[in-house]
């Protein structure tokens, strides 16, 4: 059983308290229902050599030193291998280098200056494996919420949480669609990667204000057209060989759709195309990857002849 107290107990007395007493209850109902790579997952967990850091890097990078030798190293190496695909990352973990698909710390390094997460009750949304969320602790969060209904993700964060037992950071392999509604507890809410999978992306962002308390912000990254406030792409089938993706609008559109939301100061922060550098396949990720969905003649177009992924940051308050 994964044990809850310490959430339930750093949430008593926030608004955040009455949905904290339903958590335990919640999450052990999803882990009867699991996952069929669950147990192999938890072999490899359970595989993990007890380590213990004398220095934690979060605020630079995600980087676990202390003295290993080359056995334990190894060990350490292939417990981890047996969670892979990693896909967001990199995870430097007593000499070993975990390559990720993604090299996540380039994106949040154009996040990061445009925040202030000093002291805040963080929630975010599609966390992934938790990267963004230690990170974020580095950043001088006072907390932080993940919640991603993928087990693997969940499997990988517990790997790290074994390492770093007493830190505020909790994964709940629940939806957004699970929360309670209007929680209206959190001081920012992130959504990254998360807007173009669905098919209601106005009632994404009206879900995400519903977490936030009073004046709190918003910090929404998505895929992104160029183009007017009436330019947004609806891929016919596919994206990216990605089936799963609605729509694509344009940075002024999404700004519209935000102000429509509600939101406030609504602003755009970065807009970067992703390279070939950013997403790649690894040791640690074999499947295909951005080299795989551009098109080999044209990189500016996907397989399917649509524009090649770019991405915005958008930050915004509410009311």
């Amino acid at each position: 059983m994964i044990d809850l107290t310490s959430l339930i107990q750093r949430l008593s007395g926030t608004p955040l308290s009455g949905w904290a007493s339903t958590l335990q209850t919640q999450l052990d109902a999803k882990l009867t229902i699991g996952h069929g790579d669950l147990q192999r997952w938890q072999r490899a967990l359970d595989a993990l050599p007890a380590l213990s850091p004398s220095h934690v890097e979060l605020a630079e990078a995600f980087r676990l030193d202390a003295g290993c030798e080359a056995p334990v190293r190894a060990q350490l190496r292939e417990a981890l291998l047996g969670l892979s695909p990693w896909r967001k990352g990199p995870f430097e973990l007593f000499g070993v280098h975990v390559d990720t698909e993604w090299r996540s710390d380039w994106k949040w390094a154009r996040v990061r200056p445009h925040l202030d997460l000093t002291g805040k009750r963080v929630l975010d949304v599609g966390c992934g494996n938790g990267y963004y969320m230690w990170r974020m602790l580095g950043a001088g969060a006072d907390s932080v919420i993940g919640v991603d209904p993928n087990w693997l993700f969940f499997c990988q964060f517990l790997a790290m949480q074994r390492y770093l037992p007493d830190l505020p950071a909790w994964h709940l392999p629940f939806a957004l669609e699970e929360l309670p509604e209007k929680l209206q507890g959190f001081d920012t809410v992130f959504s990254m990667g998360v807007l173009y999978h669905r098919r209601s992306p106005i009632d994404h962002l009206l879900a995400l204000k519903d977490c936030l308390v009073k004046g709190g912000e918003l910090v929404l990254e998505t895929l992104v057209v160029e183009g007017d406030a009436n330019q947004v792409l609806v891929p016919e089938d596919r994206y990216a060989q990605m089936r799963n993706v609605w729509f694509l609008p344009s940075v002024p559109a999404l700004e519209l759709w935000l102000r429509r939301a509600g939101f406030e100061n609504v602003r755009c922060v970065d807009v970067s195309q992703t390279s070939l550098d950013e997403q790649r396949s690894t040791e640690w990720m074999r499947f295909q990857s951005l080299a795989d969905f551009l098109d080999p003649a044209d990189s500016s177009r996907t397989v399917e002849g649509l524009p090649a992924p770019r991405r915005a940051v958008l930050i915004a308050r509410k009311p």
